[in-house]
């Protein structure tokens, strides 16, 4: 029989996490700027203005572009329809992104414990039970890595996930009932889909998780009849979707493995609060062997395994798929331990290591309170965000292209409806990517010439130039307009 948290406790927890919740909302009016941030902007401006054939987020390039996702798109539509800025459709998505995520990891902890203080302690086993070294990135829902992405699809895409899992077990268990059909079926199918063309990462992860949702039921025949069904449909709609082909995105390689291969770098340092879960998991396993927090977790190492021996770097985005149900196994535990003292057992030691997290994560606080106002100690673990192009936008307009040096103005530029020359992220679909990187680099180059330059200018139509420092002073043809801060300078291209 499910035990029923005692009142106080559940109470506690509950508090808890209403403290973090409210943290990452006012995380959220500020929206710091980290990371992505400045393609999703971008991205959000082609669609508002152009939602049919938004072309290139980065570069005047009319190349299709897996960031277009469902999720954009209504953020483009809300952009278009309303007039608002981009970042403020940004923040609007941050608010609906952790609305779902949170209502997700409650209905998915319901299904696994009927513990009053099982969803809550979910939410801080997710947001805590990391290491004691500092890892922010895309699909990464630590405290301070999700109120730097809290704005990003990855988000969006993860709530989405914990749904998909909650109605997964739900159905399964209905289906052998007799009490599901194919609506809900093919409506789950289609979750699916909309989940990989968001974020196609978290969209591996959701696969995991859904796959072992459904082995640890071992369901009947007729189950997997539907199920076929619903993979069908989201096969459909993974080919239909216009805006990029998702199928194509197999064939990516090169960068983008090199770019994933610091996250198989410090896995202890980073991760070594999750050994608690991976114990949790251990007990999980002794009670039931089709557990499905066990078979998830498996599945997870399996794949990040097999990406570190293969040398497919990229796989390690599925390292989630092994946290996840570490953390969740914890939550569940303080519950359905046998005795009650080991119960109390867990809830010590579960205690201990959310503390140990939440200090370490502590720095996510001054995205909210100003750094002077921080005790010291606090203070050190915080990092300033990026302070953003908006002293350019008086000058430089939406469509014009600005030469940039690659690296953080590349990737911040096109948030503010500008292009670059070279994008400031890997991009698959974009066939001269190394031709354009080339071109920047020689632009910047001591030794180039005036003419050489000039040329460059001409070929890709570029209307400003940004640099620091002066070093485009004097040079022809660039008359000076703006400075910036860090010593950035903004010269018009003389025609």
């Amino acid at each position: 029989m499910t035990r029923t948290a005692p009142r106080p406790a559940a109470l506690a927890a509950q508090a808890a996490a209403a403290v973090v919740v409210l943290l990452l909302v006012l995380v959220i009016v500020r929206l710091p700027w980290a990371g992505d941030l400045g393609m999703h902007a971008a991205t959000v401006q082609r669609l508002r203005h152009d939602l049919v054939d938004p072309g290139n987020p980065l570069v005047d390039a009319d190349t299709p572009s897996p960031y277009y996702s469902p999720w954009m798109l209504v953020l483009g539509c809300v952009a278009r329809v309303s007039g608002l800025s981009v970042f403020v459709v940004l923040r609007l998505g941050a608010l609906a992104g952790l609305a779902l995520l949170l209502s997700g990891v409650w209905r998915y902890a319901r299904t696994l414990s009927g513990h009053r203080a099982a969803p809550a302690l979910a939410v801080l086993s997710l947001l805590f039970l990391w290491g004691t070294v500092l890892f922010n990135w895309s699909g990464f829902y630590g405290l301070n890595s999700l109120a730097l992405t809290v704005s990003y699809p990855s988000v969006f895409a993860l709530g989405l996930g914990f749904h998909l899992w909650a109605w997964l077990g739900r159905a399964v268990r209905a289906d052998d009932d007799g009490h599901a059909g194919w609506g809900l079926w093919l409506g789950l199918g289609a979750l699916w889909a909309v989940i990989l063309l968001c974020h196609q990462f978290s969209g591996v992860v959701a696969t995991l998780g859904a796959l072992a949702t459904v082995v640890a039921a071992r369901p009947g025949r007729l189950v997997w009849l539907r199920l076929g069904g619903g993979l069908a449909l989201g096969l459909v709609v993974l080919l239909l979707w216009p805006y990029y082909d998702f199928f194509a995105l197999f064939g990516a390689g090169g960068d983008l493995e090199s770019v994933h291969r610091p996250l198989y770098e410090d896995l202890f340092g980073r991760y070594w609060l999750v050994l608690l879960g991976v114990v949790a998991l251990g007990a999980r396993w002794w009670r039931d062997r089709w557990d499905p927090l066990v078979l998830f977790f498996v599945l997870g190492v399996g794949v990040v395994a097999a990406g570190g021996l293969t040398g497919h770097w990229s796989w390690g985005r599925a390292l989630p798929a092994a946290l996840i149900p570490a953390q969740i196994a914890v939550a569940v535990e303080v519950g359905e331990a046998g005795r009650r003292g080991a119960r109390v057992g867990w809830a010590c030691v579960m205690g201990v290591a959310l503390a140990v997290g939440a200090w370490t994560q502590a720095g996510a606080v001054g995205y909210v309170v100003k750094q002077g106002d921080l005790p010291e100690a606090v203070a050190e673990k915080y990092r300033r965000p990026w302070e953003g192009y908006y002293w350019m936008t008086p000058w430089v307009k939406y469509g014009d292209v600005v030469m940039a040096r690659e690296g953080r103005p590349a990737r911040q530029i096109p948030a503010y409806g500008a292009y670059t020359v070279a994008p400031g992220y890997p991009d698959f679909f974009l066939s001269d990517e190394a031709r354009r990187g080339a071109a920047v680099r020689r632009y910047f180059a001591e030794g180039t010439s005036g003419r050489a330059r000039g040329e460059i200018l001409r070929e890709y139509g570029v209307r400003w130039v940004v640099d620091t420092g002066g070093a485009a002073r004097g040079v022809a043809g660039l008359r000076e307009v703006a400075r910036g801060p860090r010593g950035q300078v903004l010269y018009a291209v003389m025609r």
